[in-house]
């Protein structure tokens, strides 16, 4: 695991995300090359510069855009080709993400950050001390959070997953964490994603949300005042929106935010296997590619990454590449992902420099 971005110079400041008993991305290194085919995934494997730079080729080769007139199609029916998405795959496209919580504890907000992670296990154990503790302080929080100025308005911690799709994240935080004080909200472009997770059987009003929401359109208003957020969630959605409206979502997302609450990111990182993939004519622009079915998606860099959150005014406390190794045993194959983990705090006091707390 490296605690720094190799490429904005940029060192974690809370140690515990380096925490070594809380194994990030997981812990099988591939040390003999020979052993490659001996299990299904790799983590944090390095890449020789022969094979960054076959990849820097495969990009090029493909890179020269569609016309403008056919990005714009792409872009206007955005709407129509992820509800389209979603018509045909329903809920079978995703696996529920329960690494969710050694990734990100603060989605159970009674680990600490500096505790032992054990997925599946610790998350119902210690919601139950926590239950407990809010009861003794009086903070013990209304069975249904749907009361008041807004849903979720008597809620003691908010969290709020964007592009939730057909709640892979949003239903295992809500079965992981029995935090009475909880009140998850989830949204998505697609209306057709939205009303799957309403009808999913564990879709409870009284903890939680759904809501159909334009991450790019920065003027329509969200449920949840500004200021209100404990935790955003935003897990391979930024990739789908145009390069040019990224800053503008994100900085609109950040003002949600308490003081020092946290938006939480995962998304494909340059050089991808999915980007090595496309074929000519599915290039946008530069890095930014069309699927077959419409959609489109964004590889980043960590410098990327590291301007849109510094501009949005969230302090950057962790900016990791999670270079993963994956194996088809069967058919004897390699495959190289790159995915990309930020995390951002808004500040508690904006004239204090997070690092120095």
């Amino acid at each position: 695991l490296k605690c720094s971005s190799s490429e904005t110079g940029l060192t974690l400041s809370d140690s515990s995300t380096c925490d070594v008993k809380r194994p990030q991305f997981g812990t099988r290194i591939l040390t003999d090359p020979r052993q490659v085919f001996q299990h299904n995934a790799w983590d944090n494997v390095e890449w020789t510069g022969e094979q960054e730079a076959a990849a820097k080729k495969k990009v090029l080769e493909n890179s020269l855009p569609l016309p403008p007139e056919k990005q714009e199609e792409y872009d206007s029916r955005a709407n129509e080709y992820w509800n389209g998405f979603y018509t045909i795959h329903e809920n079978r496209f995703f696996k529920d993400r329960h690494w969710l919580f050694t990734e990100f504890p603060e989605l159970a907000p009674q680990c600490s950050l500096n505790h032992e992670s054990h997925p599946g296990a610790s998350g119902a154990v210690e919601s139950q001390q926590n239950s407990q503790d809010r009861e003794q302080s009086g903070e013990h929080a209304a069975l249904s959070h749907t009361d008041g100025d807004f849903p979720g308005s008597s809620a003691t911690y908010r969290i709020l997953e964007v592009g939730c799709g057909v709640g892979n994240t949003v239903f295992p935080i809500l079965k992981t964490n029995n935090d009475p004080g909880l009140f998850v909200y989830c949204c998505d472009f697609s209306s057709t994603a939205v009303e799957l997770v309403k009808s999913n059987p564990e879709y409870d009003p009284g903890r939680c949300y759904a809501f159909v929401h334009d991450l790019s359109d920065v003027e329509a208003n969200y449920p949840i005042p500004d200021g209100t957020l404990d935790v955003i969630v935003l897990i391979f959605v930024l990739s789908a929106l145009h390069p040019k409206k990224m800053q503008a979502s994100i900085s609109r997302l950040a003002r949600l935010l308490k003081p020092g609450g946290v938006m939480l990111l995962r998304d494909y990182g340059r050089y991808d296997m999915a980007q090595l993939r496309f074929k000519k004519g599915r290039c946008l622009s530069e890095n930014f590619y069309v699927r077959g079915d419409g959609t489109q998606v964004y590889f980043f860099t960590q410098d990327e990454l590291h301007e849109l959150f510094t501009q949005a005014k969230l302090e950057k406390v962790q900016n990791l590449v999670d270079r993963r190794l994956q194996v088809n045993r069967g058919k004897q194959l390699t495959m190289y992902r790159v995915w990309i983990q930020c995390n951002g705090e808004n500040p508690p006091d904006l004239t204090v420099n997070y690092s120095h707390n």
